[in-house]
């Protein structure tokens, strides 16, 4: 469980912190005119942010638990079912 969450946690983050550096590099209009320094403080907090934000709790994990659940009603149901009929 805490390895899906880690994996992704991770992963979004990484998006975040693309996200928020090409944002931040847009601004400059001259490669040699972007603050390079910026750039990266602002890529590495809105990761660190991101990580702390999935720490309550993340969608699409939260819906992989669900279908598990389901599928995993719908085979006890079906063996239930089964046991039914003989």
């Amino acid at each position: 469980m805490f390895k899906d969450w880690l994996k992704a946690a991770g992963i979004r983050a990484l998006r975040t912190i693309a996200q928020t550096a090409i944002a931040t590099i847009g601004v400059g209009s001259l490669i040699s005119e972007v603050d390079w320094l910026a750039v990266g403080s602002a890529a590495l907090l809105a990761g660190i942010l991101s990580l702390l934000t999935s720490i309550a709790g993340l969608p699409e994990l939260e819906l992989a638990d669900k279908l598990a659940a389901k599928e995993e009603e719908k085979e006890i149901a079906e063996n239930s079912n089964e046991g039914d009929e003989r």
